[in-house]
């Protein structure tokens, strides 16, 4: 799902690009509720990269459970998931390089582009 659905506060001027792995085996549900006016949460399948724009003082809850029960198992500051400091404007091909890089798609024309790199922190128990 592309994140432009769910855009950061537009007076935000502290943007980070974060990475997040679900190295468990159960599927997880990634949340950020402590930013005011914004929304988001994203579905982590066991093994999948999740890399998303967040603002610096962000936390990541996951949420892990069975079926129709969830709990929080943490919660992460998304500083310290973060891959790349300092965006300061979106623009429509920064939104396909994080669909890209979300889906494992390396990129082929040029762009920045991070195609393997290892996530500050996979999980935690």
């Amino acid at each position: 799902m592309a994140q432009i659905l769910d855009p950061l506060p537009s007076d935000s001027s502290n943007r980070i690009l974060c990475c997040y792995v679900n190295a468990t085996s159960q599927i997880q549900i990634a949340r950020i509720t402590n930013i005011q006016s914004w929304y988001f949460e994203r579905v982590v399948f066991p093994g999948q990269r999740l890399v998303f724009e967040a603002l610096s003082e962000a936390q990541l809850e996951i949420h892990t459970g069975m079926m129709a029960s969830a709990i929080l198992s943490d919660k992460i500051p998304c500083d310290r998931l973060c891959i790349q400091e300092g965006i300061s404007e979106f623009s429509p091909s920064h939104e396909q390089v994080l669909e890209r890089m979300n889906e494992g798609i390396s990129e082929s024309d040029g762009e920045a582009f991070i195609s393997a790199f290892t996530p500050v922190l996979t999980s935690v128990d």
